[in-house]
């Protein structure tokens, strides 16, 4: 599966985003799927995660509530709308797919597929 992230851009603290990532190749219902996030100077970390039916979602704790992920099979597209934005929320963000049974979902190895990312940037 090819995945095509998109929606980034530059907005003050305060405001929203949506980003989407697009797959092309498979059905994406077939994918367990990830958001991840990486900083200047800083390590690539987990952000949320969906089963695959979209059930089911999974955040990380600097989440807070502000940040959704869901998901839209038949459009074969899984979003990650996020409010509230803060400037440490600065970022490349990655989408992520795997089909294999996920034992630990913040786990980047976890993950077979990545889109190139889309930069996000949040000006205090």
């Amino acid at each position: 599966v090819q995945l095509q992230a998109s929606g980034g851009g530059l907005v003050q603290a305060g405001g929203s985003l949506r980003l989407s990532c697009a797959a092309s190749g498979r059905t994406l219902g077939s994918y367990f799927m990830g958001w991840f996030r990486q900083a200047p100077g800083k390590e690539r970390e987990f952000v949320a995660a969906i089963s695959r039916d979209g059930s089911e979602s999974y955040y990380a704790n600097f989440v807070k509530g502000r940040f959704t992920i869901s998901r839209d099979n038949a459009r074969n597209t899984v979003y990650l709308q996020m409010n509230s934005l803060e400037a440490e929320d600065t970022a490349v963000y990655y989408c992520a797919a795997t089909v294999r049974i996920v034992l630990s979902k913040t786990q980047q190895s976890q993950y077979d597929y990545w889109g190139q990312g889309t930069q996000v940037t949040v000006s205090s």
